[in-house]
């Protein structure tokens, strides 16, 4: 054990020198960009009267009906809590339709209404012209190495 501050454990964090500039970080680009898409998908989301997490619920539930709470949260990267919030906002707005009980279990599904059909694929438009401007920023031979890449960083995180 390091006897004052000023040593370390070999392979701890402070073995790797600070860096010049914090800005100059994988971990600081990756979250300034998801930052400038969160902006933009704010912006664009706004006009159909969308949040970024009503919309990315909108979308699992148009791929898989009849998700739970706790499967929607897990999907669109929000707290059981937070999916509560979205879920109440969506089905009070008409977007999507819960029971009121079920038969099985403690979990609603979730179904999209068909003006939630209507208002995602308004909006689907927008979101989907942002990540073609993001993707674009890459060069095409690139791109698909960049996903596997950014896979890969999300595998070694998830550990």
């Amino acid at each position: 054990m390091a006897e004052n501050a000023s040593e370390t454990t070999p392979g701890s964090q402070s073995d790797t020198p600070p860096a010049a500039d914090v800005t100059e970080r994988l971990g600081y680009r990756l979250k300034r960009t998801a930052a400038a898409l969160r902006s933009a998908m704010d912006r664009a989301l706004r006009e159909y009267g969308l949040t970024v997490p009503q919309y990315a619920c909108l979308e699992l539930l148009d791929q898989r009906p009849g998700l739970s709470n706790a499967e929607l949260a897990r999907g669109t990267f929000v707290t059981r809590q937070s999916m509560n919030v979205v879920l109440r906002g969506l089905q009070d707005a008409g977007l999507i339709t819960r029971p009121a009980t079920t038969d099985h279990g403690r979990a609603l599904p979730a179904h999209l209404s068909e003006e939630g059909h209507r208002r995602l694929a308004a909006a689907r438009s927008a979101v989907y012209a942002i990540d073609q401007r993001m993707s674009d920023a890459v060069p095409e031979q690139r791109l698909a190495e960049l996903l596997a890449d950014l896979d890969r960083m999300a595998a070694a995180l998830d550990g």
